[in-house]
């Protein structure tokens, strides 16, 4: 439709709906409301000024529309009504919400302010399939006649877009009525409108399935109301000659419902037995309903032969949520399988409106504060109430809670008085290590600032910072903590490491090789528990380096004399372990992991083993950690195959000071001086550490399995070069 020419077919639409609204609305509307609004209309039109929506909709005759739906379906009031197309008039940007106030009342503002606000929401590109962001999404409205303002007009939009050429909003559109308001149609009692967006939204998203089903339910229509009929008419005889009082209902199955069935049960549409469901409602006094619903089961088992597997009986043991009723599947005539619902009005009336009870056993989650306020508004709802009562019901449920955008619009919740350090753990270990500040919706802020709902936050970091004691009383969550906690413990242990080469370097100077075992002696001669502490305190310049390399002497001279002697041996039976336990180092080279994405915690694969310099890929664990692996792994084709939507690109981008542990194989005929030739290669090379030895010797052959601490794969190749030199070595492999 053109924004400036409104014909005069169209401007009649827009009339005669006005006439039909007036007309349904009783004496919903004041007096004058109805000459306000045409007046308003008239002049919104003739200044030609509104743009139709991305599917070519005018909002003035949607928004009528919406009213309409409004009226009909949720018994939403006056002032909701007048919201909806002041709304849609866009006069909230040529009045201000006092001028709105002054002019139609208090409580269309009140609408007017909710619905702008969560059009801001929506504005920040959210995740919407997210639980967070429905409890947001209510937070903001801060009156439930904004969300059934928002299911109405959600109604009004799915049913208009059949045939539009805007396929990615519409399935956009759809996905958002199938996670979101569906969802809160169903909590709020409003189940036409919840089946109607299901179904909808199924027929939008799958299109060809959906008329599958109807094609079928159709075909079907007429004979399945028969069978109900012959179905239930033995029954009511039966339980109106024993003397209950009870009232039947027989629904079909949405199609949205049938398709969910047929997809969980893996079968067509002639698999799913229960396409319809028969409830039982009892009128019986308190102190009879067990019984009485027992007597209803005993009448319709001795008709209709039970299907124990479908049994459920949630009226000895209620569900936790306060859930009673007793559900049985029989053998109907002409061997269909029907599933009848037994309960009395009590417990049908817990089941419609007691804590989520229904919401909850469909299994969507939802949160006890939450509950409880919909119940309200769906009790409001049910007894016709004019939702006025509806200003009492601001959002207080969030007191102890805010939620808060990253900057692709993923919710995110938090404690209230959880700060920016919180917000950049809960991202990454590595982010918040290096936070130095953040923007809150463009702005910028310091660590310690505070987050509150509705913000859209954004991490600063910087390559230069390191977590701070000071740290652990600026966050507020216990993940926070313990993540300073370990950054502090790991900062310790990396400046014990430098300390280590330091030490390394002086005995190198002095042309000495330092052994990790005399170390140990002398560190635990010093009076020192733990090794870490010895190099904690060399970091901080409590012990002079030159006199721990004198004492070192000492410790060795003493040990092994002046001339220690390596005996030269045979292959037979030799294993080797390195008692130094702490050599394994933390993992400092850098990696770029998906898009280029770095700082990013990630572990080497065990089965592998990747180091620095091989092509590698990431997984994205079950826990959703990364696991890094050889491309050539030999898991890599099943991951591949059965998790190809896990797999992440990684490729090493800078080199630190990290050492990999490697296992080689070495196979060769067995000599005198094999170990001592292997041994002296190894020792000699620089900057690899031997961690283990164990070689096996039969018939004059030698299986050797070695394992060593090396940099990357250049090195392992000079290594391994080497090893295959050594006399009698047939055949070196990296495992």
């Amino acid at each position: 439709m053109d924004q400036n020419n409104h014909t005069d077919t169209e401007r009649m639409v827009i009339f005669e709906k006005i006439d039909h609204l007036n007309h349904i609305s009783g004496d919903l509307l004041r007096p004058d409301d109805l000459t306000r609004i045409q007046t308003l209309i008239t002049q919104t039109l003739d200044e030609a000024q509104l743009q139709p929506n991305i599917f070519g909709l005018d909002p003035i005759l949607f928004g009528l529309q919406t009213a309409q739906i409004t009226i009909e379906e949720t018994g939403l009031g006056r002032d909701g009504v007048m919201a909806i197309i002041l709304y849609s008039c866009q006069a909230h940007h040529t009045l201000s919400l006092e001028q709105i106030a002054k002019e139609y009342g208090e409580g269309v503002a009140h609408i007017i302010r909710g619905l702008t606000r969560i059009q801001e929401l929506y504005r920040k590109n959210p995740v919407v399939e997210s639980e967070n962001f429905r409890n947001l999404l209510i937070s903001f409205a801060e009156d439930m006649r904004v969300i059934l303002i928002m299911i109405a007009d959600r109604v009004n939009l799915m049913r208009q877009i059949r045939d539009t050429d805007q396929l990615e909003a519409q399935r956009r559109v759809s996905e958002e009525a199938s996670y979101l308001y569906a969802p809160l149609a169903h909590k709020l009692g409003l189940y036409k409108l919840k089946s109607e967006l299901e179904d909808l939204s199924l027929k939008y998203l799958e299109h060809d399935a959906y008329y599958m089903i109807k094609d079928k339910l159709n075909a079907t229509k007429r004979s399945r109301d028969a069978y109900i009929e012959r179905f239930i008419g033995p029954i009511e005889e039966k339980l109106q000659a024993a003397g209950l009082k009870f009232h039947m209902k027989g629904r079909t199955k949405s199609i949205h419902s049938i398709w969910q069935k047929m997809k969980k049960q893996k079968c067509g549409f002639e698999g799913i037995y229960d396409l319809f469901a028969i409830r039982i409602i009892l009128g019986s006094p308190l102190e009879k309903e067990k019984m009485q619903c027992w007597q209803t089961y005993s009448i319709i088992t001795d008709m209709y032969q039970p299907n124990p597997k479908r049994m459920r009986d949630w009226l000895s043991v209620p569900k936790s949520n306060g859930y009673e009723s007793l559900h049985i599947t029989v053998l109907g005539p002409e061997n269909k399988w029907v599933e009848v619902q037994i309960r009395t009005e009590r417990m049908d009336e817990i089941a419609e409106r007691g804590v989520a009870a229904h919401w909850r056993y469909k299994g969507i989650k939802g949160e006890s504060g939450i509950d409880e306020w919909l119940n309200n508004i769906r009790a409001a709802l049910e007894s016709n109430d004019d939702l006025q009562m509806m200003d009492q019901f601001k959002m207080d449920l969030y007191e102890d809670e805010v939620f808060v955008f990253t900057p692709k619009g993923d919710l995110l919740k938090f404690p209230k008085g959880a700060t920016i350090l919180d917000f950049a753990y809960h991202i990454h270990s590595n982010v918040g290590n290096r936070c130095v500040g953040g923007r809150i919706n463009g702005k910028m802020v310091p660590v310690r600032e505070e987050l509150h709902s509705g913000d859209q936050v954004e991490i600063l970091t910087s390559n230069n910072q390191r977590p701070k004691q000071d740290w652990l009383h600026i966050v507020k969550t216990s993940r926070a903590k313990s993540k300073i906690r370990l950054a502090l413990k790991e900062t310790q242990v990396k400046e014990g490491l430098y300390a280590k080469e330091m030490l390394e370097r002086r005995f190198k100077n002095r042309k000495m090789e330092m052994e990790e075992s005399t170390m140990a002696h002398l560190i635990k001669k010093m009076g020192f528990k733990e090794t870490r502490d010895f190099y904690k305190q060399l970091a901080e310049d409590k012990l002079d380096f030159n006199e721990i390399v004198e004492k070192y002497i000492e410790v060795y001279n003493f040990e092994h004399g002046n001339a220690p002697v390596a005996p030269t041996r045979s292959a037979e039976e030799f294993s080797y372990e390195n008692p130094e336990e702490e050599m394994l180092r933390k993992n400092e080279d850098v990696l770029v992991i998906d898009r280029n994405l770095k700082g990013i915690d990630y572990q080497l694969a065990k089965c592998c083993h990747p180091i620095y310099g091989d092509p590698i890929f990431g997984f994205v664990t079950v826990n959703g950690g990364i696991k890094i692996h050889r491309t050539d792994c030999p898991n890599a084709p099943a991951l591949r195959q059965r998790f190809g939507y896990r797999i992440v690109k990684a490729k090493w981008s800078g080199k630190g000071s990290s050492q990999y542990s490697i296992t080689l194989r070495v196979v060769g005929n067995d000599d005198i001086g094999i170990v001592n030739n292997i041994t002296s290669i190894i020792s000699k090379e620089e900057k690899i550490i031997m961690r283990s030895i164990n070689i096996d010797s039969h018939d004059g052959l030698f299986g050797g399995i070695l394992e060593v601490m090396l940099e990357d794969t250049s090195k392992l190749d000079q290594l391994i070069k080497k090893l295959r030199t050594v006399r009698g070595v047939k055949q070196v492999e990296r495992l």
